[in-house]
């Protein structure tokens, strides 16, 4: 009983100090100073496809009065609709980089992916759309205009579903309370050995990535820190010229303090973030001259194995030479014995013949 409960003891005093630092990541320091995304031009962007959806579905009744021009007319409107997305796509990808500043990596991440479909979605009907008025003289099941309405609609609707994706999207960065995912590449010496492993090797492939928009995200933080002290110091003296009580003065100046403090923080998180990406450089270029080991000793056996197959070859062939030169000697042999044996018999037969006489 006893050694079972000194066991226990030992175990929980081990989890202790597995977990003894883990609190301080709910003390990480938050941006408050995150701004919401709009998400105005992305509803103006899909009004715009619905528009180009009506006007590829009512074509025919739109421009009754010169159905000629219907085909040039709905390309035309198309590369325009391209033009329009390429400038759409540099705000949204301006918007992406805002979010990843405020330090959401990971959500940056998905945005970007998001951004770039409507822009490709155009881009692949604009091609569909010039392949078919290339194949026009060998197109017979249906009409030109109308398989150009069909591409148009249906390219107007995937954009228009991506960028729903994407408004969606933004809305759930909105209405986000919690830490920016880069802090936890800030913290993760402060995590078990196990999930720093991970982070280090299974996942080294983003974690350059993810250390730079860390990078990114504590200067901002720097930058709105320096220009909230700035901001609070022009308040503290313009209370300390004032003649009123002092406990204005005593407020800012407690808050100076802080935000002064806090401000040294940020900046020994960024010297820490720095080491860490010193390391995992240094574990990523000696990763490199592994593989670059393997490789070489990979070539030295090919090498070798081609040589080993080379010699195999000619002792094969020496071995089909002895082989031949045996058969050929048994031949001779057989040839041999055959030949003793008739004159066997024939001297046989003459002593016979002698016997006789």
């Amino acid at each position: 009983m006893s050694h079972e409960r000194h066991a226990s003891s030992a175990t929980a005093l081990m989890a202790e100090e597995d977990n003894m630092f883990v609190d301080i990541l709910q003390e990480a320091p938050l941006s408050v100073h995150r701004q919401r995304r709009s998400i105005f031009g992305s509803v103006m962007y899909c009004f715009l496809l619905a528009g180009y959806a009506v006007l590829a579905a009512a074509a025919p009744w739109i421009f009754v009065l010169i159905p000629k021009l219907l085909p040039t007319l709905l390309c035309s409107s198309n590369v325009i609709l391209l033009i329009v997305t390429a400038i759409f796509q540099q705000y949204l990808v301006y918007q992406v980089r805002k979010v990843r500043l405020q330090g959401y990596y990971t959500f940056s991440q998905k945005l970007k992916n998001i951004a770039r479909l409507p822009f490709a979605a155009i881009a692949y009907g604009t091609a569909l759309m010039l392949l078919v008025l290339v194949w026009r003289p060998y197109i017979h099941i249906l009409s030109v205009s109308t398989l150009l309405r069909i591409v148009m609609f249906v390219e107007v609707i995937c954009a228009g579903c991506f960028m729903s994706m994407y408004i969606g999207c933004v809305h759930q960065y909105n209405s986000l309370n919690g830490q920016p995912d880069v802090l936890k590449s800030l913290y993760s010496a402060l995590q078990p050995s196990s999930s720093l492993e991970e982070l280090r090797y299974h996942d080294g492939g983003r974690l350059s990535d993810q250390q730079m928009a860390l990078l990114q995200y504590q200067r901002e933080n720097l930058h709105f820190l320096s220009e909230e002290v700035l901001r609070l110091q022009e308040c503290l003296s313009k209370y300390q010229r004032s003649d009123d009580g002092s406990t204005p003065q005593v407020d800012l100046a407690h808050l100076l303090a802080s935000r002064d403090q806090e401000l040294r923080a940020l900046s020994a998180e960024m010297n820490q973030v720095h080491s860490e990406l010193r390391l995992a450089r240094c574990l990523i270029v000696e990763r490199d001259s592994e593989i670059q080991r393997i490789r070489v000793t990979n070539n030295e056996y090919v090498e070798e194995n081609e040589r080993l197959r080379a010699i195999l070859g000619e002792w094969s062939a020496r071995a089909a030479k002895l082989e031949r030169a045996l058969e050929a000697e048994r031949l001779s042999n057989m040839e041999l014995q055959k030949s003793i044996a008739k004159l066997q018999n024939k001297s046989a037969g003459t002593s016979a013949e002698d016997d006789q006489v």
